[in-house]
């Protein structure tokens, strides 16, 4: 059995082959390879895209799919080991997932870092507690990565430039008035260095590199193919030749827990947003937003909705890649 947690743990080879299938179901979406199946969604956090890709994604294959929002239609979960539940959640991570485990094929999880201290968040500890217990796959709907994301953005630029390796992938940094979530942007990056781009992680400072564990995973990755992993403050180095911009924001993580220190710093870098301006010193690159997006805010009208961005087919594909996801699942 294997979960789908990070897409560290899963070869090239293996993503190519999901993202291969993706491309035939979304010639004939609907095929009964999960018929009699299903499939809980949990979600600790809201949802626009992932909730309704999965749900119609399931019924597309003939599975039946329930959706669990913890503390609100479901009871509130605990996953402290050895904790006295004398206040707080009813319900432990132990049984839940064992529960679950019982009625459904898959069990996946969608829940954000509390933005109180990395140490902590950087763990990962409700997915992994679910995929410690549960005795069916589970799946990551974003925690501190998004891998589901990822295979919707390489599909995406697959479908656009064919061959990707050698490819100028940038990821960059962009305002938004509130710190933002990292999962995004370290499934870029890993999505990106282990399909053989050459990576430029664009950011006003040091401070927002992204966490060194996915900066190591990229630079290994890009440094097995022959490629490479540039870090760079310099606007106009980063786009110079880039063949796809991905644009994110994230907070820094130096200041996690202490985000009014953060703001004067994330505030002064609000000229990071992507334009037309910008994306003319690429190579003809491609745009893309993992949405939502806040318009002219980190990216301009004239970008996002222009013929090279890839918006709109990046979050069809989760639809696609999701459905070969539980499909290889299941069936492995």
């Amino acid at each position: 059995m294997r979960h789908f947690l990070t897409t560290a743990d899963w070869s090239r080879d293996d993503l190519q082959a999901i993202l291969d299938d993706a491309v035939g179901l979304k010639k004939e979406p609907l095929q009964p390879r999960l018929k009699g199946k299903s499939v809980a969604l949990i979600f600790f956090n809201p949802s626009l895209r992932t909730r309704s890709s999965f749900d119609i994604g399931a019924f597309e294959l003939g599975a039946h799919a329930v959706v669990l929002e913890p503390g609100k239609g479901s009871w509130p979960i605990e996953f402290e080991m050895g904790a006295v539940m004398n206040q707080g959640p009813e319900e432990h991570v132990r049984e839940a997932a064992r529960v679950l485990s019982r009625y459904a094929d898959i069990i996946a999880v969608r829940a954000f870092p509390k933005f109180e201290d990395w140490q902590i968040d950087r763990q990962d500890r409700v997915i992994r507690a679910f995929a410690e217990h549960a005795t069916v796959p589970v799946i990551n709907m974003e925690t501190i990565t998004h891998p589901c994301q990822e295979l919707a953005h390489m599909m995406a630029v697959q479908d656009r430039l064919g061959e990707v390796d050698g490819k100028k992938f940038v990821l960059t940094w962009t305002y938004h008035p509130k710190p933002l979530n990292t999962a995004v942007a370290n499934s870029a990056l890993l999505i990106a260095s282990k399909f053989g781009m050459d990576v430029t992680l664009l950011c006003p400072n040091r401070d927002y590199l992204l966490d060194e564990r996915y900066m190591n995973l990229a630079r290994d990755y890009t440094s097995a193919q022959g490629r490479g992993l540039t870090v760079t403050h310099d606007i106009e180095e980063a786009y110079d030749g880039a063949n796809v911009v991905y644009a994110k924001s994230w907070g820094a993580l130096p200041y996690f827990g202490r985000w009014e220190e953060e703001k004067p710093l994330r505030d002064a870098h609000k000229h990071f947003i992507v334009d037309a301006e910008k994306m003319a010193r690429t190579d003809d690159g491609l745009f893309s937003h993992c949405l939502p997006c806040r318009r002219n805010v980190k990216v301009t009208d004239e970008v996002i909705d222009g013929p090279n961005s890839l918006v709109i087919e990046e979050a069809e594909n989760r639809l696609h890649v999701q459905k070969a996801l539980m499909s290889t699942l299941v069936n492995d």
